[in-house]
């Protein structure tokens, strides 16, 4: 089965275990929907374009009974493969993963809907002798607009080609979960062979966060990820992430998520 773009009818069609690594389009047509990404709640109406670069960083999705959406699936090496020769990529990237959802202007939704629909069309296309082919540069046409409709809405500047392949090789190891064992600046910094001022500068640059922020993030999801099984103790989420004692993990928790593990988790547990 090709499976390299799927569309779904609807959020309850579309399992966010099997395809957890997956990238995932809404295009909001109808009603709402609403989800928690890193720890944020998200609302989501008519004109919205979500996009989430590891679905597996949202979750507790719920939606109207009217909600209505164009529902798109990607697989992360198809889109990799394609080689678009933009360095807006990883800024975009990093952007979505700080908010993943972009606000469309009319004209702009119907540049996404006119995308995306020329795309379901010709999936259907199965005696195509250039599928692939002819699907990516659909896609490709899609990715650009997307692009074009981000930056048209940010402010941060242009990396070159050297820092946004060292950006994109920070997230990769942030997305391995390297943050499990090794949560310094300096471990990020010599595996990329360049200085930790220069990563928070380029970071910076990139994003308007430091890289800190980066490695504080994804660990602070895992381990509230972790905290609402409430049948993991403490202690042994400590020492699965590396923490040297559970005081150690208490303070670290309280500094950044505002609350203690155990609060966190008697809030989340209630809800």
């Amino acid at each position: 089965m090709w499976d390299k773009i799927q569309f779904f009818k609807s959020l309850s069609d579309y399992s966010f275990v099997k395809y957890a690594d997956r990238v995932l389009h809404i295009l909001c047509t109808k009603g709402n929907v609403s989800f928690t990404f890193q720890d944020v709640r998200y609302n989501v109406v008519p004109c919205d374009y979500v996009i989430l670069p590891n679905s597996s960083l949202a979750s507790a999705f719920s939606w109207s009974e009217d909600f209505d959406a164009v529902i798109l699936c990607l697989s992360e090496p198809f889109i990799t493969s394609m080689s678009i020769r933009s360095n807006y990529g990883i800024i975009g990237h990093m952007a979505l993963l700080l908010n993943p959802i972009m606000k469309l202007s009319p004209h702009d939704y119907r540049i996404c809907l006119e995308d995306l629909s020329r795309i379901k069309e010709r999936l259907d296309e199965a005696k195509h002798l250039f599928k692939e082919e002819m699907l990516g540069y659909l896609l490709l046409a899609h990715i650009l607009d997307l692009y074009d409709i981000h930056a048209r809405s940010q402010t941060a500047q242009n990396v070159s080609e050297r820092n946004a392949d060292m950006l994109r090789r920070f997230i990769e190891m942030l997305y391995r979960k390297e943050y499990i064992k090794n949560r310094g600046l300096t471990h990020y910094a010599s595996k990329l062979c360049i200085t930790p001022h220069y990563l928070t500068e380029v970071c910076k640059k990139a994003s308007g966060k430091p890289a800190t922020y980066w490695i504080d993030r994804f660990t602070t999801h895992e381990i509230a990820r972790l905290l609402l099984k409430k049948e993991i103790p403490l202690k042994e989420i400590a020492g699965w992430m590396n923490f040297s004692s559970l005081s150690h993990f208490s303070r670290y928790v309280q500094k950044q998520m505002g609350v203690s593990p155990s609060e966190y988790r008697n809030r989340a547990v209630g809800r």
